[in-house]
C-alpha cells in the first residue's frame, strides 16, 4: 500500500471545477487545490511561481500576482487519503519550463471536461512525487526515506492484517528492536506499534464507509481475530464505534 496510491486513490478532480483562472492582485484558495501557471507570476507563502510551474495549496492559502492559471479544487475522500494529506505542507512549488507553460494554456482554454480532470490528477501525481524526492516531508512520510523506518512502514502499509509484533518488525529493518524502538519513535512521533495501531484504524474506517463488510469481516482485514477487541481500538482511536462510523464517516468523506 503506497501512500501516493492511496492518497491518489481518494483525490479524483471529478466535480474539482476544473478552470481557467485569471488572477489578478491577491486570490484565496480553499481546500486542496492544484494550480498549473500558463502565464504570470504568483507569490504564495513568500515563495515564487512562474509560468509552467505547479503550485499546490491547502487550506485556506492567499496568493498574489497576476497570472492565468489552469486549476482545481480536490474533495479528499476516505480516512486513509485525509491522514495523508495532512502531512503534506500548506504549499509547495514544483518547477516547470517553457513548454510546460504553453501545454498548460492548450489544455485550460477548453473547459472542464473528463480530460481536463484526468489532466489534473496527472499533475497532482507529478508534483507531490517531485516534492517528496526533493523534501521527504515531516513525520512519517519522510521517515519512509529512512533505511530503517522505511522498510517498516511500508510493510505495515502492505499488510495491515499481520499479527505484526515488535521484534518482527525489528525483522523487516534488520536492526534491534531498541533500536527500532527509537529511531521509529523520534522520526514518526510515536512508536511502532501504536503508529500501526492507527494506521489500521484508518484503513478500517475506509472499509466500512465504502463497502457493505461486516465488522467482524473488517476486523480481520486489519489484522483483528474478533470483532470486540477491533471495535474497543477503533473507538479508542476515532471517538465512535465501528458500527457508527458507516454514517459519520460517509458524511464526512
Amino acid at each position: 500500500m503506497e501512500p501516493f496510491d492511496e492518497l491518489l486513490r481518494g483525490m479524483r478532480a471529478d466535480g474539482a471545477g476544473v478552470r481557467r483562472t485569471e488572477v489578478a492582485g491577491a486570490e484565496v484558495f480553499d481546500g486542496l487545490t492544484l494550480c498549473a501557471i500558463a502565464e504570470g507570476e504568483l507569490k504564495v507563502r513568500g515563495e515564487v511561481a512562474r509560468a509552467g510551474d505547479i503550485v499546490v495549496v491547502q487550506g485556506s492559502v492567499a496568493v498574489q500576482g497576476h497570472a492565468t492559471v489552469f486549476s482545481g479544487t480536490y474533495d479528499v475522500m476516505g480516512t486513509v487519503a485525509r491522514r495523508l494529506v495532512a502531512v503534506l505542507p500548506a504549499s509547495l512549488v514544483v518547477a516547470g519550463n517553457d513548454e510546460c507553460a504553453a501545454f498548460y494554456r492548450s489544455v485550460g482554454s477548453g473547459g472542464p471536461s473528463v480530460v481536463a480532470d484526468r489532466l489534473l490528477d496527472w499533475l497532482m501525481v507529478c508534483a507531490l512525487k517531485e516534492w517528496f524526492d526533493r523534501e521527504h516531508g515531516d513525520g512519517w512520510l519522510g521517515a519512509q526515506a529512512d533505511a530503517v523506518v522505511g522498510p517498516v512502514l511500508k510493510a505495515m502499509h502492505a499488510k495491515p492484517e499481520r499479527a505484526w509484533t515488535l521484534a518482527l518488525l525489528a525483522k523487516e529493518a534488520g536492526v534491534a528492536r531498541t533500536t527500532l524502538a527509537s529511531r521509529f519513535a523520534r522520526l514518526v512521533g510515536v512508536p511502532p506499534l501504536t503508529y500501526l495501531t492507527e494506521w489500521r484504524m484508518a484503513v478500517a474506517a475506509d472499509l466500512l464507509t465504502g463497502s457493505a463488510t461486516t465488522v467482524a469481516a473488517v476486523a480481520r482485514k486489519v489484522g483483528y481475530a474478533d470483532a470486540f477487541g477491533f471495535s474497543a481500538a477503533f473507538k479508542r482511536v476515532h471517538g465512535f464505534s465501528p458500527s457508527a462510523c458507516r454514517n459519520r464517516c460517509a458524511e464526512s468523506a
